[in-house]
């Protein structure tokens, strides 16, 4: 799945409380971000091991941290990638927000607290071309029908889901969901926009221990 570079530099927090009605919101003086309570194995492990280590480390599920990430930077979700990072397992929830700009937002996987968040400049990429398809991609999500939650439920039904992304090659048409069986295997699907339907992403080879 598609990712885009995650470094962070400015620090609040979110704290779900509760079923996740009620929301406390604290910003840090630290210089740093807080880290994620999720620690993952993943030195001299298969591969297969390594998705399934993360997979099962993710309490929060994808659409859990992209509405907390929502409560934290306002705009739309535009996808939602588990990672680890040094050992430490986070979600990497892009939003795109007012003047097209993209913002990475992490979320721990274990509490669903926001951990930081930063705006993604045009130099990250060294295209320029950021602001041009975040306002495309920003304006296909708008219209869709199936949000990124959405396709993060519609894809739990396949295995745990581990990356949500819009399909930004061309026109937006599709949400690209990942999915971790329990025995480290992942699998790509394709969810509508429109229709919400599930389909098996062709153009990808499945993962295994050798991906």
């Amino acid at each position: 799945m598609k990712r885009r570079t995650t470094v962070i530099s400015a620090i609040a927090a979110v704290a779900l409380l509760g079923a996740g009605t009620a929301t406390a919101v604290a910003v840090s003086d630290d210089d740093q971000p807080s880290r994620s309570t999720v620690r993952v194995t993943d030195d001299g492990v298969s591969d297969a091991r390594e998705n399934a280590n993360e997979a099962k480390g993710a309490k929060i599920k994808a659409e859990d941290a992209i509405a907390a990430a929502l409560k934290h930077t306002s705009g739309v979700a535009a996808g939602a990638d588990l990672d680890s990072d040094d050992g430490r397992l986070v979600w990497d929830v892009d939003v795109i927000g007012s003047g097209s700009t993209w913002h990475h937002v992490e979320v721990d996987p274990g509490t669903g607290k926001v951990l930081g968040s930063h705006v993604e400049k045009a130099d990250d990429d060294g295209d320029g071309d950021d602001a041009a398809e975040a306002a495309r991609v920003a304006d296909a999500l708008k219209n869709a029908s199936t949000s990124a939650s959405d396709a993060a439920r519609a894809g739990a039904a396949k295995g745990t889901v581990t990356s949500v992304d819009a399909d930004d090659d061309g026109s937006v048409r599709v949400w690209e969901v990942e999915t971790t069986s329990a025995d480290g295997t992942q699998h790509d699907w394709h969810v509508d926009l429109r229709s919400g339907a599930v389909t098996a992403d062709r153009s990808s080879d499945d993962h295994g221990d050798d991906d």
